[in-house]
Order: structure tokens, then C-alpha cells, then sequence
């Protein structure tokens, strides 16, 4: 089956692997901050095989987080898996995804831009939002790439 996942005007695909699509988010809140889906129809996490727990493991964490330190400096990571907003629906249809949040203890400059991690390091605030251009998206992206 094809992912049914909420489409962003602004979706910039980082890079997929056979399990996993990893797309950069329009919110920009948390420099860098990912969406990373699984490919097929899947609503709980007990629902993954052995390899799609490996191809998440080996080919998204391990290259993630490596990147990230090397492209912003980054402190360390929040990954997240809610799907709670699919409840809110009378028929719910929630589909296996985690959000990506590289956290900064300090101030990034990046292409002419100012991200600050202002709770670091406490918890994010999931209400924070900044979303930037496409132009902007597109250098992070090409960022994040050189290091993948």
C-alpha cells in the first residue's frame, strides 16, 4: 500500500531508503527538524518488521545525527512518535512516522538566518513555529546533504 501522509507545499525529501522517506519540515522552528515516514500503511509501532527497525537504525539514525553535528553543530536530538492527531478524526487512520528535532545549546547562524533552541535543554515547545522560505529550505537541505 502507499503512505497516506499529509502533504506540505513545502516538502523537501532529504533522502529515502527502502523502508523509510525522510523529509525535511516546513517548520523550522528546531533548525533542521525532520519528518521521517514509514513507506507502507502502518498505524503502531509494533507493527514494523526486524528490517524496517534496522533500515531506521543503520540508514536514518546513524546518518542523521552524524550529519547534523558536522552541518549546524548540533548538542543532541529529540526524536518523537505521536500520532495522537489521527485520533481526532471519527475514523482514525494514523500512519508510523517520527518527528526530528536537532537541539543547540547555542545560537546558529545559517544563510543570513538566526535559530536560537530557546528551551535547551529542557523539552521542546511542539507549539513553536517558524516557517521559512523555500529558498531557505532548499540551502538547508543542501546542507544537511553534504553530510549524509
Amino acid at each position: 500500500m502507499k503512505m497516506k501522509m499529509k502533504k506540505y507545499k513545502d516538502d523537501i525529501i532529504l533522502f529515502e531508503t527502502d523502508f523509510w522517506k525522510v523529509l525535511l519540515f516546513p517548520n523550522q522552528a528546531y533548525l533542521g527538524r525532520c519528518l521521517i515516514s514509514l513507506k507502507k500503511d502502518s498505524g503502531e509501532l509494533s507493527d514494523l518488521t526486524s528490517e524496517e527497525w534496522a533500515d531506521f537504525h543503520k540508514n536514518i539514525v546513524k546518518k542523521l545525527e552524524p550529519a547534523f553535528k558536522k552541518a549546524f553543530n548540533a548538542t543532541m536530538f529529540n526524536w518523537t512518535c505521536f500520532m495522537n492527531h489521527a485520533y481526532r478524526d471519527e475514523s482514525p487512520n494514523p500512519h508510523t512516522h517520527w518527528h526530528f528535532r536537532a537541539r543547540y545549546k547555542n545560537d546558529v547562524e545559517f544563510a543570513g538566518e538566526k535559530f536560537q533552541d530557546t528551551e535547551f535543554p529542557t523539552h521542546y515547545d511542539k507549539d513553536r513555529k517558524k516557517i521559512v522560505s523555500k529558498e531557505l529550505l532548499k540551502k538547508i537541505s543542501e546542507e544537511i546533504k553534504k553530510y549524509l
